[in-house]
């Protein structure tokens, strides 16, 4: 799926920077969403503001280029993300260098202690998209009853070791 649809679907409306903070378009009635769709939305703009100004500036550009589509290829590709499971929609939420690896990496981080999250994601982002690649691979080799073993191995290389921990760990 290109990631176009998949970010502009995943993540809230832009700021519109001249309203004093409120969301730009549509208006949000707060009273009158259930609280699922409150929840989302708390998800959703708590992901985007998590984002760094890069990835910010990515998913604008994507959600032009979404923008620029004929209505009905924006309905499809609006199905299109909407028929995917909900944990890879989430994962778009990660931002566009994530997301486009999450399917892959979710096995190994999918599911972690919420203690370890904060500091995985920074992990996660600060790899390059070679070190992504080479992550999701080890991720997919690694069977269930070793993840929380292999997470808190890369979670205690230094930064500057994790490339080669890394290739070690994919020669095997």
């Amino acid at each position: 799926m290109p990631v176009a649809p998949a970010i502009a679907q995943a993540l809230p409306a832009p700021l519109d920077e001249n309203a004093g903070g409120a969301l730009a378009s549509p208006r949000v009635d707060w009273q009158a969403m259930t609280p699922a769709q409150r929840a989302d939305l708390r998800a959703r703009y708590r992901a985007w503001r998590e984002l760094d100004d890069a990835e910010r500036a990515r998913i604008r550009q994507a959600r032009d280029r979404l923008a620029a589509l004929p209505a009905e290829q924006q309905r499809a590709q609006r199905v299109r993300f909407d028929a995917m499971d909900r944990l890879y929609r989430d994962g778009w939420r990660l931002g566009p260098t994530l997301g486009a690896h999450y399917a892959h990496l979710q096995p190994l981080f999918g599911y972690v202690p919420p203690a370890q999250r904060d500091v995985l994601l920074g992990l996660l982002r600060s790899l390059d998209a070679e070190q992504l690649q080479q992550l999701a691979v080890i991720s997919q080799r690694t069977p269930p009853q070793e993840r929380d073993a292999l997470r808190n191995e890369l979670l205690a290389q230094a930064p500057a070791a994790r490339a080669a921990w890394l290739r070690r760990k994919l020669g095997r």
